[in-house]
């Protein structure tokens, strides 16, 4: 093993010490971070999404702001805004949450439409538009949303537009009954507390740069594109994969053979990622949901059609 897989082991060692028995979950947030993408965490209150974001932001050691989205949270709090100085007789500007390298928004679907897409611009190029004035973000960036599930009370759903500029979506799920058993014995905060920063900034986007690096052969794109056309064309969708979803694939594919230690992709990367990446960009069709499918279902469907290169 070579010192930046050790370095990256001992980063999710760290991260389990706070959350317990979701490594495939870990596994998933690391490959993210390291393609340069954003994630959606998706799950009912107190299954862990925000310690798992807090405990991340801790072992990176990047700057890390938090903010809750209710429905009174403006489009300026995000992006942030200009006003007037009277001593200095000029507007000034003033940066809003998103001005860090790691932004958890939290409860991101107890917000209104219009502030949440202040994110959007902030997701796809890096950079917020205040007043006419294109200012750049920090780097690393990143977005970590968390959302309730659809239906909850007091939500409001996020456009097709908005989700398809979240890399993958996640759900960590209720724990084990050993891992239940762990949580109760310890507190995640103190812990959190306790841990090491294992990486530095400059670090994570060598990382990044390693990732695109990542070879793959002309049959694997090709195999990229035929996952994607089994989504758009199927009777069993009523929304397939965008073009956006089809670089995601590629960049998750190279993230997660930089995390088993090659520098090359296989067809087994696509396996390992497609779920998370398809699952919130694709929608049943009516006659999907009549038949008693699901999203997982359908995708493994999809999936399993497409010859394996």
């Amino acid at each position: 093993m070579n010192q930046n897989a050790e370095k990256i082991e001992i980063a999710k060692q760290t991260i389990r010490q706070a959350i317990h028995g979701k490594d495939e979950v870990i596994d998933m947030v690391m490959c993210a971070v390291f393609a340069g993408g954003h994630i959606l965490l998706e799950d009912i209150p107190g299954v862990g999404k925000t310690t798992l974001v807090t405990a991340l932001a801790k072992v990176l050691n990047l700057d890390y702001k938090r903010m809750q989205f209710t429905p009174d949270v403006l489009p300026s709090d995000v992006s942030g805004f200009t006003m007037f100085d009277k001593n200095k007789n000029e507007f000034t500007f003033k940066e809003g949450a998103v001005y860090t390298n790691l932004f958890l928004a939290d409860e991101i679907n107890r917000t209104s439409p219009k502030t949440q897409s202040a994110l959007l611009e902030v997701m796809e190029e890096g950079h917020a538009t205040v007043d006419g004035v294109t200012r750049a973000l920090p780097t690393p960036f990143m977005v970590i949303a968390t959302q309730n599930p659809i239906g909850a009370s007091g939500t409001q759903k996020l456009p097709e537009s908005q989700l398809d500029r979240f890399m993958i979506r996640l759900s960590m799920g209720y724990p084990s009954h050993d891992s239940a058993v762990s949580i109760l014995k310890g507190d995640s905060h103190k812990t959190i507390e306790k841990m090491d920063r294992i990486l530095t900034r400059d670090e994570i986007l060598s990382f990044q740069t390693e990732v695109e690096n990542v070879k793959i052969k002309d049959s694997l794109y090709d195999y990229a594109v035929s996952l994607t056309e089994a989504t758009r064309n199927s009777d069993t969708f009523a929304l397939g994969l965008s073009p956006r979803g089809s670089i995601a694939l590629i960049k998750m594919t190279k993230a997660h053979a930089f995390l088993e230690g090659r520098d090359y992709v296989i067809p087994e990367d696509f396996k390992a990622v497609f779920f998370p990446i398809a699952n919130h960009r694709v929608i049943l069709s009516t006659k999907a949901k009549a038949c008693g499918m699901n999203i997982e279902s359908a995708l493994s469907l999809a999936y399993d059609s497409v010859k394996v290169p």
